[in-house]
């Protein structure tokens, strides 16, 4: 299995996981961690799957967002993956493809990762943890928000 962390520094992946418990305070630093790697592991997937339609959890989406923040580290991981993936936020729990998380999850196992399966709850279910994360999302930042339609397109553009 591919260890995520290793994707990163261990300096900038200590910082991105503070970044989720800062986001969350309370949180514990093994949670953050989790979270921290499952936004890793949502990354992989889509650069992996271009073509594929995928979206993460509220509770991983935290991950991915903090990994956001760290604009270099982010573009750098991008890069070593062999393309940019892009985020277009948007936040509707009734507008939900059920099976999107299902979709992401196996390509995540696709790409060489396992899948802490805890972290990827549907939005209108119970969580494990709650997020700051209000977010989902949409195909495009050009038209309305429609996060998670069904079907939906690649989680990312090429540039």
């Amino acid at each position: 299995m591919l260890t995520v962390s290793d994707l990163i520094s261990p300096a900038a992946y200590l910082s991105v996981v503070g970044t989720v418990q800062d986001a969350n305070p309370g949180m514990a630093g093994g949670m953050a961690q989790r979270i921290t790697d499952e936004g890793l592991k949502f990354v992989v997937a889509c650069a992996k799957a271009p073509g594929a339609a995928l979206a993460p959890s509220r509770v991983v989406d935290d991950g991915w967002h903090a990994l956001i923040l760290h604009t270099k580290v982010y573009e750098e991981l991008c890069a070593s993956l062999g393309d940019f993936v892009h985020h277009y936020p948007g936040y509707d729990p009734d507008n939900y493809d059920p099976l999107i998380l299902v979709r992401t999850q196996d390509a995540i196992r696709a790409a060489g990762c396992d899948v802490d399966e805890e972290l990827w709850g549907a939005p209108t279910g119970e969580q494990l943890v709650t997020v700051a994360a209000q977010c989902q999302h949409s195909p495009s930042d050009t038209g309305p928000i429609k996060p998670m339609p069904t079907p939906r397109p690649p989680c990312r553009d090429k540039p």
